[in-house]
Parts: C-alpha cells; sequence; structure tokens
C-alpha cells in the first residue's frame, strides 16, 4: 500500500506517556459505583468489565514488548495480566496497569528504535498507540454511563493524525482496509474548530495520506467537524450522517471509506 510518512497537518507535541496516566485517571473515575456488568453500546457484546479488562491488558502487553524491545512482530500475546478475581476491583486492576506502563515508559529510550506495525519503528509508538486504545475506551465508558465525554483538542488532532496514518497497515487485524482502493479519489476530513485538515488519497494499489496536499486543494468528498468529532468519527463512534458534521462530494466514497476503514 501506499501511504505518506505524515499527514499534511503535523499535530501539535503531545506527551503521550503523561497522557496515557491522566486518561486512565479519568478512566477509573468514570467507574466510581458503576455496574461493571452494564452493556457497552459502542463496543457490541462488550460489558464494561470486558472494557476494562481490554484496555488495562492492552497496557500490559505493550509494556512488556517496550521493556523487550522487540524488533520484530511478537509471536506470542503471553502477558502476566494479574487480573483480579472479583470484577469490583477492576478499577484499582486498571490503575494499577497505568503504573505498569509508567514503569516501561521509563526504563524506555522513546526514540530507541523497535518493531511497530504502523509507521514510526520506534518505542514511541507504542506509548502514543497505548493513549488512543485507553482514550477511546474511557470514552466508550462514559457513554455506557450516560455521560458526556469530551476530548481534549490537541489530543483529539493528534489522534486522528496517528489513526490515519497508521491505518493502511492495520490489516493484519483489519482485513476490510484493503478493500480502500479506488482510481485517485481524495476524501478530506476538515476540523472546524482550529487547525487540522487530513487529505486521504485512495489508488488502485492502496491508500495513504497526502502529505503534499495543501488545505485549500478540493477533495471528491469532504467531512467539517470539531476534532473531538471526527476523532469518534474515525474510530466508528459517530456516524459521518451525525448532525455533529456536514458533508460535502461523493457520499457513496464516504460510504466505502468507513465500511471498510473499521479498526
Amino acid at each position: 500500500m501506499n501511504s505518506s510518512d505524515h499527514s499534511a497537518y503535523e499535530p501539535a507535541p503531545v506527551d503521550h506517556r503523561a497522557a496515557v496516566a491522566a486518561e486512565t485517571a479519568r478512566f477509573v473515575a468514570a467507574l466510581k459505583d458503576a455496574d461493571l456488568t452494564a452493556a457497552v453500546p459502542s463496543c457490541p457484546g462488550w460489558t464494561l468489565a470486558d472494557l476494562v479488562k481490554h484496555t488495562g491488558s492492552v497496557q500490559r502487553w505493550f509494556s512488556g514488548l517496550l521493556h523487550a524491545r522487540i524488533q520484530e512482530p511478537p509471536r506470542r500475546r503471553d502477558v502476566d495480566l494479574r487480573l483480579p478475581e472479583r470484577q469490583e476491583d477492576y478499577p484499582d486492576w486498571l490503575a494499577d496497569s497505568a503504573t505498569v506502563a509508567a514503569q516501561a515508559f521509563a526504563a524506555t529510550d522513546p526514540d530507541l528504535p523497535m518493531w511497530a506495525w504502523g509507521v514510526d519503528q520506534h518505542a514511541r509508538f507504542w506509548a502514543r498507540r497505548m493513549l488512543f486504545e485507553t482514550l477511546l475506551h474511557r470514552v466508550d465508558a462514559e457513554l455506557a454511563l450516560g455521560r458526556r465525554a469530551t476530548v481534549d483538542r490537541a489530543l483529539a488532532v493528534d489522534g486522528i493524525d496517528e489513526f490515519l496514518v497508521n491505518l493502511p497497515f492495520a490489516t493484519s487485524f483489519a482485513p476490510d482496509v484493503a478493500k480502500l482502493r479506488g482510481p485517485d479519489q481524495t476524501i478530506r476530513f476538515d476540523a472546524t474548530d482550529g487547525e487540522g485538515s487530513w487529505l486521504v488519497r485512495l489508488r488502485p494499489d492502496g491508500f495513504g495520506l497526502d502529505a503534499n496536499a495543501g488545505a485549500a486543494e478540493t477533495a471528491d468528498a469532504t467531512v467539517h467537524g470539531i476534532a473531538a468529532d471526527l476523532l469518534l468519527l474515525v474510530y466508528g463512534r459517530l456516524h459521518h450522517n451525525a448532525a455533529a458534521f456536514t458533508q460535502d462530494g461523493d457520499k457513496d466514497l464516504l460510504t466505502h471509506w468507513f465500511a471498510n476503514s473499521a479498526f
């Protein structure tokens, strides 16, 4: 697949390591007095307990990869989760998972060359990826509990970029991504609350962010919305026809994109 290393818009620097801790703390706080058997509508078939287990497991697995300084795809996903027997202890376990992650970050130079499934072949890839796994599932938990979920704008902008930069390389666990091809068609995601515009180009042999596209370049289809909503859009938590967005151009192209870009 063709893919550019960077988007046309470079997001402001984010301290991914610190943000993992902050987002985990928000997640744990949201779980206070919550029924962990409650369903999570944005993750069909999952309960809050499943959501917590998944998020903490990802943090602990990625931490193990960092400690191992992996240089090739891991053959196994074995990790000592130390998962408590009682679900009511899951929130404290999730908080401890962030401590495990912080210890892995402290022991690993972010610029250390490492294998990663995405573009950035350095240890920092895993901290950035862990952040958006944690943030997204914190949002899932808050939505499941009927609360208003907010996302810091700087994190949203960075998260959109992280998702779109790495999506072309996600076919091993998201096979439908391979269907994102087209005869030089373009889709723009345009943030309406400040800087942030991403042009994705679909070609016969694949797709990727167009690093050379200017913000004024017309796309075949465009979705406009605030950055936080665009982040939830690319992750499938909001539909592109939702009232939060306005659209221009080829609606069928947008339908094709969102039918095959699930992460």
